[in-house]
This record gives structure tokens, sequence and C-alpha cells, in this order.
């Protein structure tokens, strides 16, 4: 017999049903997909790492209420947990609803496919938003499956009393979920807010300076606000614009204020939280229904690649006709692709925000600082979130159906199309990295450890490039994209992995070598021999490979299973 849920779906449209399922799966554009792709593989990648993080962040929850000596220490570090977990939890949310910044306005293919259909404007607006709301389930599910129940385990015993846990059971997921609502709605009113006030054509140019400004926002408020918990600091004047100003804060007051553990005089934090959350549900709600009835008719009318205006244009040779042209075409793609740019300040933005993070201390230093360990690890980061970014963008076609150009006038040789991704990848990768990293080094001495740190980075930015361009035979935005291909769980603990047992411990040796002059002659010589050796792979394996505009999965090994 079907279950309640199932009898429930049943009840609902069929054309709801089916418009469900086909925008649950297009968190990722469909357009930009290899043919064979698995979409569903590809998001159950990235819910198993949020998964593995909530328990990652259980463990470390309870290993370090265990090492705190008195209760003081316990309960502040409790509080500080419960605003980490609603300060994580919204900064997840607010960087999937700003990767899905379209998703929930129907594009041109939604207006050209539907129009024709029997089908209600207010049942494709239902469609998307449960969709949306589905997607951002998932995370707070995945994300909080662990905590969400060990944190008010934990709160029960601290209160004097283990029946607390059903009260603050319901109040943490119901703070995460109002949260998350309350961040996916200020979006959407923004966005819907913007639609109507511009014309279609200006909101495009808009709509994407939007997402960059969105991506920067969440992530330099999560790296550079200061933890505020413990009852000093709340108490302490000089704080109260943080906490007036923060969203994390009023939510953290709201889970307290539900678990009856919020003190009178923070009430007022509480109520900024129910008032924003009734805000922002009512503006988004009114704002997407006027958007779906005004601008429906004008999205077909609109191109995906916007225009650029006239005005100066500076025109230069770098390098031979082919690299000159490869960079100029990656640098107008950024540049007129919303998707791509957003996607590349993504990386930016992660960047920026750790650079903020590791170095707020010592930039708000009165003198000099001596050079840290902090130093080498943030702008080592920065290389690599920069240039991996890049590569990943790279693989990110922007039209498919124009790629028959290119294919057509391949002229030349592989070789020369991976020298021209080389050069397009230092100039937009590594080199504004060493830029932002001298800019940040002028507070550290001594000035030659600085300037060696800085050759050293340069040198691992070219070495980081060319392992991006191992297997890399394709112009950037030319080639489907072929989602599950890299294992997104493997890579990523992967280099978790690698951080901790590999890179760390070479960055203190280069903090070592920076003094003895010794092992920094013998630093730079294993780093030229191994850039020498990957540039030597990358030209050898070139020379055979070819070009191509299709990622397609390798095929499997069938056996008949005929040996004994």
């Amino acid at each position: 017999m079907p279950n309640l849920f199932d009898t429930l779906v049943a009840r609902l449209p069929l054309d709801f049903r089916v418009l469900f399922r086909q925008f649950l799966l297009r968190v990722i554009d469909l357009e930009a997909l290899s043919i064979q792709a698995d979409v569903s593989g590809f998001l159950g990648q990235f819910a198993g790492v949020l998964l593995m993080l909530s328990f990652i962040h259980s463990v470390v929850t309870y290993i370090g209420l265990i090492i705190q000596t008195t209760a003081v220490d316990r309960i502040d570090f409790l509080l500080h947990m419960e605003h980490y977990f609603i300060a994580n939890m919204m900064l997840v949310i607010g960087l999937i609803t700003v990767v899905s910044w379209d998703s929930t306005f129907p594009d041109r293919r939604d207006v050209m496919v539907l129009s024709p259909l029997p089908v209600a404007p207010h049942t494709i607006l239902a469609a998307k938003v449960c969709a949306s709301a589905a997607v951002l389930g998932i995370a707070i599910l995945t994300l909080n499956v662990a905590s969400g129940i060990l944190l008010p385990l934990l709160l029960g015993p601290m209160h004097g009393s283990d029946w607390s846990f059903f009260r603050a059971l319901p109040a943490f997921w119901f703070t995460l979920i109002a949260a998350s609502a309350f961040l996916y709605c200020s979006v959407l009113t923004v966005q819907g807010f913007t639609a109507l006030l511009l014309p279609r054509r200006i909101f495009l140019r808009v709509s994407a300076f939007l997402q960059l400004a969105a991506f920067g926002l969440f992530l330099c408020v999560y790296f550079v606000q200061p933890s505020i918990t413990t009852a000093d600091a709340l108490a302490d004047a000089k704080n109260h614009w943080v906490l007036s100003s923060s969203p994390s804060y009023w939510f953290f007051a709201l889970f307290n204020q539900l678990n009856g553990t919020l003190p009178a005089r923070y009430g007022w934090l509480a109520s900024r939280a129910w008032a924003g959350l009734g805000f922002a549900v009512c503006e988004a709600a009114g704002l997407s229904i006027l958007c779906y009835l005004r601008t429906m008719k004008k999205t077909v009318e609109e191109p995906d690649l916007i225009p650029g205006g006239r005005g100066f244009e500076w025109v230069s040779s770098l390098g031979n006709s082919l690299q000159t042209a490869v960079a100029f075409f990656s640098i107008r793609s950024l540049m007129r692709s919303r998707q791509h740019r957003v996607a590349f300040a993504f990386y930016l933005a992660i960047v920026l925000g750790l650079a903020l993070s590791l170095l707020r201390h010592e930039l708000a230093g009165a003198g000099p600082l001596l050079l840290s360990m902090d130093f080498l690890i943030s702008t080592f980061m920065m290389m690599l979130f920069a240039v991996a970014g890049l590569r990943s963008v790279f693989s990110l076609p922007i039209s498919l159906t124009a790629n028959w150009v290119l294919r057509t006038t391949q002229l030349r040789v592989t070789a020369e199309y991976v020298a021209a991704t080389r050069r397009t990848m230092i100039l937009l990768g590594m080199i504004p990295v060493l830029v932002l990293s001298l800019a940040l080094s002028f507070s550290f001495r001594p000035r030659m450890q600085v300037a060696a740190h800085l050759g050293v980075l340069a040198l691992l930015g070219c070495a980081m490039v060319e392992i991006c361009l191992i297997g890399f035979y394709k112009v950037p935005f030319t080639c489907s994209y072929l989602p599950g291909k890299a294992n997104v769980q493997l890579a990523f603990w992967g280099f978790v992995l690698c951080l901790f047992a590999v890179i760390i411990p070479c960055l203190q040796f280069e903090q070592r070598a920076l003094r003895d002059p010794y092992r920094f002659a013998l630093l730079l010589g294993f780093l030229i021999a191994a850039l020498g050796a990957l540039y030597a792979y990358n030209r050898h394996r070139a020379r055979t490979a070819v070009i191509y505009f299709e990622e397609l999965p390798e095929e499997p090994i069938t056996t008949l299973k005929l040996s004994a």
C-alpha cells in the first residue's frame, strides 16, 4: 500500500510535479552539461560533503566541551558553538542562494517552452520556489544532521534539566530554518525589487554586480565579524553595533529566546529576528508575484550574453596571435557572461575572505610585524584558490551551439593552445594574487624575507598552473561539462588531508628556510626542478593530444566472464 507521503504527492497537480522535478535538477545549467551527465549523482556528492562536515563539527564540539575545566567555560563554549552553527548555516544558504541566483525567476527557455502550454504562471512560480526550497532543505538537513541533535543534548545538563533537550531540539531546528528563510527571501527581495524598478536590459547588467556584491558580503561578514557570545562581550557597549547589524546574532538570540535561556535585556535582538523574518518573507512573496506578472513576456527578448558598452577598448599583444586571441576571449567571456563571472568571483571572494580572516589581527597592529606563519598560509591559499578556481571556470562552456566556429578554425597544433591557456591562467589567476600579496606584505618585516617568500609564491603559482594544465586539452569556455567526472568528495577530503599532512609542514620548512640561506637555496632548487619537470611533461603530452569539445565518460570494459 502506498504510504502517506506518496498519497499526498499524488494529490498535487500533475503539471506542478513535472515542473518541480525539472527545476530541481536544474540547479546546474543543463545547457553547459555533457549529454551523459549525471546531475543527481553530482548533487549527491555535495550532500555527502556537507554530511561529513556535520559529523566533524559534532566531534569537535564534544571534544571542545570535554576539555573545558569550569562550568562557566562550558556555558561560554556552548554559546559560541550555537552562534557558530547558525553562522555556518547562513553562509552555506547564502552561497547556494547566490549561486542559483536566476533559478527562481523564469529564463528565456522557460518562457519559450512553457508559454504555449496551458500552464499558469503561479504554477511555474510555485514549482520554482518549491524546488529552491528543496535544495535549501537538503543543505540544512545534511549540514546539521549530527550537530543539530548533539548540541541540544549538551545544552540540557548545562541548564540543570535533561528534559530541556525536548525544548532545545525544535528550537534549534526552527532557528536554522528561520535564518535560512530570512537569507533566501532577502536575496529574492533584492532581485524582485531590482527587476521591477529597472528595464530588463539594465537589470541583467545590475543583477550580475549584485551577485558579486552578495558573494563578497556573505564571505567577508562570515570571516571578519567578531565572536560575541560570552556574557562580558554581550554586555560591552562597544559591541552593540555589531549585534544590532548582524543577522546571525539576531537568530542566535532567537534560539535562546525559544530555549528559555535569553536574558530579558537582550530581547530586542530576538525581536529583530522576528521582524526581519516576517518582512523578508512578505516582501519576497509580493515582489515575486509581481515579477512573474510583469517580466515573463520581456524575458524571451533578452540575450543570455549582454553586449558590452561602446567605450575605450585597450588592445595589446599578449604573445603570438593565438595566445592573444585565447587571452582576450577568456577575459571577455568572464566580463560578459554572468554565470562565469559569478563562479570565478566565488573563488576570489574566498581568497579575500581568507586574507581578511588570517591577517586581520596582524594588519590591526600599530607597527611593522614579523613575518608570520599565518601570512605564509594565507598567501598560499589565495594562490591555490585563484588558480584552481580559474581552471574550474575554464571547464564551463558559454554556448555549446557556437562551438562549431572554434572547431572549424583549429589551424594550429594542440601544444600552442596549451601554451595560450597557460599564459591566460598566469595573467588572470597568478599575477593578481601576487599583486595582492605584495600589498599585504608591506606590514611585515624583514623585507628580505618577505621578498624571498613572494619569489617562492611565484614559483608555487607557476607550478599550480602546470598542474591545472595536466589533461586540459581544450579551449577555455568551449567544452561541455560532465559533473561527477571529478569526485567532489574525494577531491575535498584529499585537499583537507594534503593541507594538514603536506602543505602546512612544507610552509613550516619555508619559514625556517627564510632564515637559513642553505635551506632557502635547497627550497628554490626543488621548486625550480619540480616546475621544469611539470612544464616538460605538459609539453610532451601536448604534442600528441587532440583538442576536444565534448566531455564523455570513459568507456567501461565489459567482460563475458568465461574464465574458470
